[in-house]
């Protein structure tokens, strides 16, 4: 088997990859604020032979790790950001050391882990084979906050860079060819005239009449626009008392659709709906760009390649206590179980996922910024069974998982099939070629334009 060296090489560097998965999942940082990951990945890179460029694309946490020379050029797109409110105990019951704190809800430490093991196992190969080539190791911030690879791309991190691959933890073993959402998120603040609402009302020009007003014309706004588009906010400020007009009030949104013309084009007319509010109320209104990122854009040649690598590659078994313990995590959310049993042809009574991986075509409104990635160069995206079935994302059941032994099973499956992938295009760089022409056709013409203005500065 392509990759074979590579493989082994993973099983022997292993307590490597748990241990690193484990600091990161027991130290858990906000998006922009990895540092001790990214010092700790950092670290056993340097460790393990690679090049390693700290505050790659001028993102202060971001890492970029290289071994090798020439093409083709592989990026594998690690993360290490967690999740706001989502601390927790690897138990299966919700119980935090720390509520309300931070936790690796979305399994980023497994996944920063699993693209390490994969290049510290492609390079073993490499060295073996006398494999030319050149594989690249990202430790990608703030991708909870949809702009750390739009940040690095900015700064030219990913610049030669010839196709990619990201694997994800999750309930099932796939390769997706579906599309994520593209996504702008930004804040409303309105700044009016405070006065006392009951003696002197006329006086008052109210902020948050103006937010208010804002809301309803973007819930009429949702009549008027395409069916994929979505549209959602919360109000974050809007005044300290019933009797005092308020003078200032903010909101916070987020506009989604599968493509980047069609979030562009729905923005632009809130901005137009929150100006007319202001115009209404009397106030002022400022914008503030937080953020965007691509819809994502997988390319179906490397898809078959990481379908391939999944075939050959087997999973590792569950033992009793991994059965009990997804079980157990489960009896919280039976509906879900039921819907992924059925949605993916699975025996009642599953709760761990057994099988190969499949190609699967389902689209999700969730986003992520691998779609800048993907418009820049062809990329396939995977994922392993690293929680239980009944494991919702962004939840303190996948926090659990990404804690225990399930989530590093999945995480070391992962790391071998980025490995076997490697291996398969480095061993045949004209698949590298065929993604290549694949990508050019979907782009058609067009090119990749950073959403991130340039007066946003990279954090």
């Amino acid at each position: 088997m392509l990759g074979n060296i590579a493989v082994q090489e993973i099983d022997k560097i292993r307590p490597i990859l748990d241990e690193l998965s484990r600091k990161i999942w027991e130290t858990p940082e906000a998006g922009f604020k990895e540092f001790q990951a990214s010092d700790n990945t950092a670290k056993v890179l340097e460790e393990a032979g690679f090049t390693v460029e700290r505050k790659a694309g001028g993102v202060t946490t971001a890492i970029k790790a290289s071994f090798g020379s020439g093409h083709p050029v592989i990026g594998f797109m690690g993360e290490f950001d967690s999740l706001p409110g989502l601390n927790q105990k690897a138990t299966t019951d919700k119980d935090s050391d720390n509520p309300g704190a931070y936790g690796h809800g979305c399994g980023h430490n497994l996944m920063c882990a699993a693209h390490v093991g994969a290049v510290i196992g492609l390079k073993e190969e490499m060295i073996k084979n006398n494999l030319p080539g050149t594989i690249i190791f990202y430790a990608c911030p703030g991708e909870e906050l949809l702009t750390g690879k739009g940040f690095m791309a900015r700064g030219g991190a990913f610049e030669g860079l010839d196709c990619a691959i990201n694997f994800h933890p999750s309930k099932v073993t796939e390769v997706t060819i579906g599309t994520s959402t593209a996504v702008n998120s930004f804040r409303l603040h309105f700044k009016g005239r405070s006065s006392h609402a009951g003696s002197d009302p006329q006086n008052g020009r109210s902020a948050l009449d103006a937010l208010e007003l804002t809301n309803v014309g973007i819930n009429f706004l949702r009549e008027h626009v395409p069916e994929d588009v979505r549209m959602h906010y919360i109000i974050t400020e809007g005044g300290v008392a019933p009797n005092i007009v308020p003078d200032i009030a903010s909101g916070y949104y987020y506009v989604r659709a599968f493509s980047r013309e069609k979030v562009e084009d729905t923005f632009e007319r809130m901005i137009k709906v929150a100006k007319g509010a202001a115009m209404m109320t009397e106030t002022e209104v400022e914008v503030e760009f937080t953020g965007g990122c691509y819809n994502t854009m997988n390319n179906h040649v490397l898809a078959g390649v990481v379908k391939e690598a999944m075939d050959e590659v087997p999973q590792e078994e569950w033992d009793e206590k991994d059965l009990a313990f997804a079980k157990d995590i489960d009896k919280h959310n039976p509906a879900l179980v039921e819907s992924l049993q059925a949605k993916y042809g699975l025996p009642e009574g599953m709760h761990l996922y057994e099988g190969g991986g499949a190609i699967t075509n389902f689209n999700s409104f969730g986003s992520t910024d691998m779609g800048d990635v993907m418009h820049i160069v062809p990329t396939a995206y995977c994922f392993t069974g690293c929680t239980s079935l009944g494991t919702p994302n962004h939840s303190w059941q996948f926090c659990a998982c990404a804690g225990s032994s399930i989530g590093e099973k999945g995480m070391i499956l992962g790391a071998k099939i980025m490995a076997v992938f490697g291996a398969k295009l480095l061993n045949n760089p004209k698949i590298v070629k065929e993604a290549k022409a694949e990508f050019d056709k979907a782009m058609n013409g067009r090119t990749y334009k950073c959403p991130i203005p340039k007066e946003i500065p990279a954090p």
